[in-house]
């Protein structure tokens, strides 16, 4: 397919910069659909790559000598986003009537806000042309290949006509508007959850849970928390559209064992002092188990992220609303289940688990000793980014 091709002229001799644009093929879209769709999924047949040689800047003006009396396009303005998931939005805007009917596609210019005063002139920091044909607006733009969850952009539009001989002529650019996408859904979150189930691994049984930290840390939860160990906002550890990064509040516990004996491993990336509670004390049939979030970090392991929280909490509504929530007895990855009036746990083999529980814990519910084994920074999660390659742990929308 033939790329569009912007008619107008340079008032100035092409800078090294506008040759290096220039040079560039960028990711266009051919209108999808009926409905005005612009889609970015590889499954679907109109993809095309488009070669934008002359890239406009935002507020220039097309013009075309052959046509040099032609009324002007409508600029859109009052530009309007709305409908916004973690991969798609809806945009509208409006337009004056003059020379409306001349109007056969629209140009939106796509940006994250981050690199939108960047001169570094790499593929990826030059805007994403998505090319629509004129439909009733709003209009849908859907597709992981442009959009990422929890990412600002920048979007301006063009009116454009199409003319007999492949050349289209522009108006100026809109205003820049600026949007946020939003985190997964609990449907994404679903898929997540799928795609954990298949390699969870068999099931072993646990008894406690249990936090590694330095020996200051539960000496200032001593002096200056009563005791108690306080939740704390979630970092931004694990898959980037995740709904419970920097929003969860919540205390991070481990529940894995060693397979040899039964008890949780001696080694710690977070700490030479461990403090250890019974399973029970935490989860039970009192507390909502939800699954929170899938993902490994370039290695061969993969973590899974579950929030225990006690039914009715703060914590607990917090995760009814974003969070698919797991049958506590019959599960992949943590149960709790009553056998012979005594409560049994298991957790699963083959994923490492990090468990948020999202109410304060007193110490003296259970013990702090100072570990044997050494302690593996390596291995810490903290603010770890997630490999968005890995065929395992990611869905088809945006990283």
């Amino acid at each position: 397919m033939e790329a569009p091709r912007l008619a107008h002229t340079m008032s100035s001799p092409t800078s090294p910069c506008e040759e290096v644009i220039k040079n560039l093929s960028l990711e266009a879209i051919q209108l999808c659909d009926r409905d005005g769709v612009i889609k970015g999924d590889p499954s679907t047949s109109q993809l095309s790559t488009q070669g934008f040689g002359q890239s406009l800047e935002h507020g220039n003006k097309s013009q075309d000598s052959g046509i040099a009396e032609m009324e002007e396009l409508p600029v859109p303005h009052n530009i309007k986003i709305s409908n916004i998931t973690c991969d798609s939005f809806k945009i509208s805007w409006d337009m004056d009537s003059k020379s409306k009917d001349r109007i056969t596609h629209y140009f939106i210019d796509l940006n994250k806000k981050e690199n939108k005063n960047s001169n570094k002139f790499k593929h990826k920091d030059v805007p994403t042309k998505l090319v629509a044909k004129a439909v009733p607006l709003p209009m849908t733009v859907r597709g992981h290949w442009f959009l990422s969850p929890r990412t600002e952009y920048t979007v301006a539009v063009q009116t454009a006509s199409k003319q007999v001989d492949g050349d289209y002529v522009v108006s100026e650019w809109s205003e820049i508007i600026e949007f946020c996408t939003a985190d997964y859904s609990k449907v994404h979150l679903t898929q997540l959850l799928e795609k954990a189930e298949v390699i969870a691994g068999r099931m072993l049984k646990l008894s406690v849970f249990y936090r590694n930290q330095h020996k200051e840390y539960f000496d200032y939860i001593r002096e200056h928390h009563g005791n108690a160990m306080q939740p704390s906002v979630k970092d931004n550890s694990g898959s980037h559209g995740s709904p419970i990064s920097g929003k969860l509040e919540g205390i991070f516990f481990s529940c894995n064992t060693e397979f040899n004996t039964g008890k949780p491993p001696q080694d710690s990336p977070y700490g030479r002092y461990r403090y250890e509670i019974a399973a029970e004390k935490l989860f039970n049939p009192n507390t909502n188990l939800y699954f929170g979030d899938f993902y490994c970090m370039y290695t061969a392991y993969h973590y899974v992220i579950l929030v225990i929280a006690p039914v009715g909490s703060p914590g607990d509504e917090f995760c009814k609303q974003r969070l698919p929530q797991l049958n506590i007895k019959d599960n992949k990855f943590l149960t709790c289940d009553e056998e012979d009036g005594v409560m049994v746990y298991h957790h699963a083999q083959d994923v490492i688990l990090e468990v948020i529980y999202t109410d304060p814990v007193d110490l003296s519910l259970g013990t702090v000793a100072e570990i044997t084994g050494h302690q593996l920074m390596s291995l810490s999660t903290a603010n770890a980014k997630k490999d968005p390659s890995c065929k395992t742990c990611n869905i088809s929308v945006g990283r």
